[in-house]
C-alpha cells in the first residue's frame, strides 16, 4: 500500500524569513566596510529566525546550538545509533543556506513516512559523522553542500541530558519530557555520561569575538539555556565586546513555560547565569505599556536624523482566544530594566499566525538594536 505523502517538508515559520531583503536605507550606520559580527544562541526552532533576519541586515552570523534535543527522529538517531544530536544543527544550516529554493537546501528538510518520519538532513549529518570520524566535520561538509553564509557550532561534543525540576518540585528527564511539562520549569541542568561536560572551543571563540549576541527566540528552558549551562559559555559571554539581546517568546505554545511572564521569563534567565549580562530584551506587546523610551528614542534620533519621526508601535492585530500571549506589564517593564537591560516593546505577531513573528517587525527592531550599538561604539 503507498504512502499518500510518503515526503514531506519539515514545517517551520522560518521560510516565512527567508523573503526578507536587505534594505540599505534601514542598515545601522558601520564602521567602515566590516560588518557587525552576531552569533545566534538558541536551539532549532527560533534561531534559525534569527539567523535569517541578521543576515538580511548585512552582519557576519554565527551560531551556537544547544546538544540536548532527544525527541523524534534526533531522539531515534541517539538511542540507536548513538550519534550527536543532528536536529537543531540542520535547521541551522538550512537557516545559512545560500539559496533557500536550492533543491539539495529543500530536500534536507524533508522527512520520510517510509522511514520513521526521519529528516533527511539528521540522516546525512549521522552517516557523516560517522564517515569523516567527527561531527564538527560533518558540519562542515553540510556547510559546503548547502553554500552556507555563517558557521553552525555544537556548544558541546559531548552526548548530554537535560534534567529540570517544575515549579511543582517534579523532576523530569530528557529535553523531549520537560518541553511538554504540565508546569512551569524552574531549573534545568545538563548531565554527561562522562560525568563532565566539556565545551566546543570554536563556539567560545565565536562568542567571544562577537559584536552582538542574539539569545533566542526559542523555547527558553530547552533551546536557550541549555547552551548556558555548558562550562565557559557564559564566561565566554561576559568576556566578549558584544551587546547581548534576549528574544522573549511571544506566546506560550509548550507546557515548560506555561503562565511565565515576561518578567519571570529573564528572571529564569538571568538564574541560569545571565545576571548582569543582558543589554537589550525585546518583548511582543501589541499595544504599547508605556510612552515612548526617551533613550531609545534618543539613540534612533542619532543614528537616523529625520528618516522615522516618532516611534510608535503597530496597531495589534486580531485577538486569538486560542492563543496564550507571554503577559507583560509597566511593572514587568520596571523590574526587568532595574537589572539592567532595556526594553524595546514591540508588536511582532505576525497577524495570521499570532505564535509566529512576523519577519518585517523583527527585521526593523534588530535594526534597531544593532543601530544602537553603533551608536554606543561611538559616543
Amino acid at each position: 500500500m503507498k504512502l499518500s505523502r510518503p515526503f514531506r517538508s519539515d514545517p517551520g515559520a522560518t521560510s516565512a524569513f527567508q523573503a526578507l531583503n536587505l534594505d540599505m536605507q534601514q542598515m545601522p550606520a558601520s564602521r567602515g566596510a566590516q560588518p557587525l559580527n552576531a552569533v545566534v544562541i538558541g536551539g532549532g526552532t527560533g534561531a534559525p529566525m534569527s539567523i535569517r533576519t541578521l543576515l538580511s541586515l548585512g552582519a557576519s552570523t554565527s551560531a551556537v546550538v544547544a546538544m540536548a534535543d532527544d525527541g523524534g527522529s534526533t531522539g531515534i538517531l541517539r538511542e540507536e545509533a548513538d550519534v550527536t544530536p543532528p536536529g537543531d544543527i540542520r535547521k541551522c544550516l538550512v537557516a545559512f543556506a545560500k539559496n533557500p529554493d536550492d533543491p539539495l537546501v529543500k530536500v534536507f528538510k524533508y522527512r520520510f513516512a517510509v522511514a520513521r518520519d526521519h529528516a533527511l538532513g539528521n540522516l546525512v549529518l549521522a552517516g557523516l559523522e560517522d564517515a569523516c570520524g567527527s561531527f564538527p566535520e560533518a558540519i562542515a561538509v553540510c556547510e559546503r553542500l548547502l553554500e552556507t553564509q555563517g558557521h553552525v557550532y555544537p556548544s558541546t561534543l559531548d552526548h548530554v541530558e537535560l534534567r529540570a525540576r517544575t515549579r511543582d518540585g517534579a523532576l523530569l528527564e530528557g529535553q523531549a519530557v520537560a518541553c511538554h511539562s504540565k508546569t512551569a520549569l524552574e531549573r534545568v541542568a545538563l548531565v554527561s555520561r562522562g560525568g563532565e561536560v566539556r565545551p566546543y572551543q570554536p563556539a567560545l571563540a565565536a562568542i567571544r569575538n562577537a559584536d552582538l549576541i542574539v539569545l533566542g527566540p526559542g523555547s527558553l528552558f530547552t533551546s536557550i539555556i541549555p547552551n548556558l549551562l555548558v562550562p565557559g559559555v557564559v564566561e565566554a559571554i561576559r568576556e566578549s565586546r558584544g551587546s547581548v539581546l534576549f528574544v522573549c517568546s511571544l506566546a506560550d505554545v509548550q507546557g515548560e513555560t506555561w503562565g511565565l511572564t515576561a518578567r519571570e521569563h529573564f528572571e529564569a534567565l538571568a538564574d541560569h547565569g545571565m545576571e548582569g549580562l543582558v543589554d537589550f530584551m525585546l518583548v511582543h506587546s501589541p499595544r504599547p505599556v508605556r510612552s515612548q523610551n526617551p533613550v531609545e528614542q534618543s539613540f534612533r534620533a542619532a543614528v537616523y536624523p529625520g528618516r522615522f519621526g516618532q516611534m510608535v508601535d503597530a496597531p495589534a492585530g486580531p485577538d486569538d482566544d486560542q492563543v496564550r500571549r507571554v503577559n507583560f506589564t509597566y511593572d514587568d517593564l520596571q523590574a526587568i530594566q532595574s537589572r539592567g537591560p532595556m526594553v524595546l516593546e514591540r508588536d511582532l505577531a505576525d497577524a495570521e499566525r499570532p505564535t509566529w513573528h512576523n519577519p518585517q517587525a523583527l527585521c526593523r527592531a534588530f535594526g534597531d538594536v544593532m543601530a544602537m550599538i553603533e551608536a554606543r561604539r561611538r559616543r
